[in-house]
């Protein structure tokens, strides 16, 4: 068994597949009578997708995961006021961009026959021996090794999509991030990355005794960037933008990017509405002014300057509590020892 993190063949270049199907997908070229669809230099993988083909399937998943944010209900919150609702929409909104990434690949993946998408209880347990390899070794000396997947586990992993490729005998561990960006300067990353490693040690046995004996000989993990920064392989990161190679399908990073086109207008039409609820927007400053009662706000902070706002300030009596002759020569002696008690904060006792 082979198990290791994506990548493309040596010498292969990655190019925009986006843009070239969304150039030729919607056109084609009159011979007489005849047309041929997109010239076959473009074309990457013998099977393909067009956006008009699956339209009413994606338009659909968009609804849902708009309405599923619409209708949660936020709870109340001190600081936030009834600006809650906007921080409740922006949060369902992480939340549901993520789950409508899966969903899409799920129904795109179908244009190839020969993928299998596994998406219900992918729970993989987390050997403890399979932790300890991918923690104490490289990733490359693991190569041929497969793990029992009823040895004993500390937990669980729970990717979002695992792929079967049929008639390459291989699976894929996937996990859909709507954006890597948070990920930067955290150790999360690392974490995910070492738990989709040790998991994929233990994928064959798994698939074997749980998915009507579906075998493979080799397991890739990626972590697929939605917002498609540019991606590292080597370490297991994926841009978006790159799918078409993970399913062998031309048009499905092209269908995804128009996917998230039109799930972020919905979602910008659904926080402007909400905020103009909370904001009680008016044409102009002077009507803001009847509305709220006060002068609008200066965001940039007040005209005067330091020295003014400062001669402007009340000036309070000095009443010598902060007379720097209080302290007596003899305070600079070390203090005594005391005995220091650490614990649990408790209530204080009652007198």
């Amino acid at each position: 068994m082979t198990t290791h993190t994506l990548s493309v063949p040596t010498g292969e270049v990655l190019r925009s597949t986006a843009a070239a199907v969304a150039t030729f997908s919607k056109r084609s070229f009159g011979l007489g009578a005849g047309s041929i669809g997109e010239p076959a230099v473009l074309r990457r993988h013998p099977h393909i997708v067009r956006f008009a083909e699956v339209e009413a399937d994606l338009n659909l998943l968009i609804d849902r995961a708009i309405a599923a944010i619409a209708d949660g209900e936020p709870v109340e919150d001190e600081i936030l006021g009834h600006y809650v609702h906007i921080a409740s929409l922006v949060r369902a909104v992480s939340f549901r961009e993520g789950k409508l990434l899966e969903q899409a690949v799920e129904r795109l993946a179908k244009a190839n026959p020969n993928i299998v998408v596994l998406t219900q209880s992918l729970k993989l347990p987390l050997v403890k021996a399979a932790l300890e390899a991918v923690s104490g070794n490289d990733w490359s000396s693991l190569d041929g090794i497969k793990l029992d997947c009823e040895a004993p586990a500390k937990g669980s992993y729970t990717p979002d999509l695992i792929l079967v490729n049929r008639a390459r005998h291989t699976a894929y561990i996937l996990d859909l991030k709507r954006s890597l960006a948070s990920y930067g300067d955290t150790s999360r990353l690392e974490e995910l990355k070492l738990k989709m490693m040790a998991s994929a040690m233990v994928l064959p046995d798994w698939l074997y005794k749980n998915q009507k004996r579906l075998m493979v000989d080799t397991v890739e993990v990626a972590i697929v960037d939605g917002a498609s920064r540019p991606s590292d392989h080597a370490a297991g990161i994926w841009a978006l933008s790159e799918i078409d190679d993970l399913l062998e399908i031309d048009g499905v990073a092209a269908c995804m990017a128009e996917l998230r086109l039109r799930f972020g207008r919905r979602v910008q039409q659904l926080l402007e509405a909400e905020a103009r609820k909370a904001l009680r927007v008016v044409p102009d400053a002077a009507s803001a002014s009847a509305v709220f009662g006060k002068p609008p706000i200066a965001l940039n902070g007040p005209a005067r300057s330091y020295e003014e706002e400062l001669a402007m300030a009340p000036r309070e009596d000095d009443d010598g509590q902060y007379d720097l002759g209080c302290f007596d020569e003899d305070q600079d002696d070390e203090p005594e020892p005391v005995r220091i008690r650490v614990g649990f904060a408790r209530r204080p006792r009652r007198h």
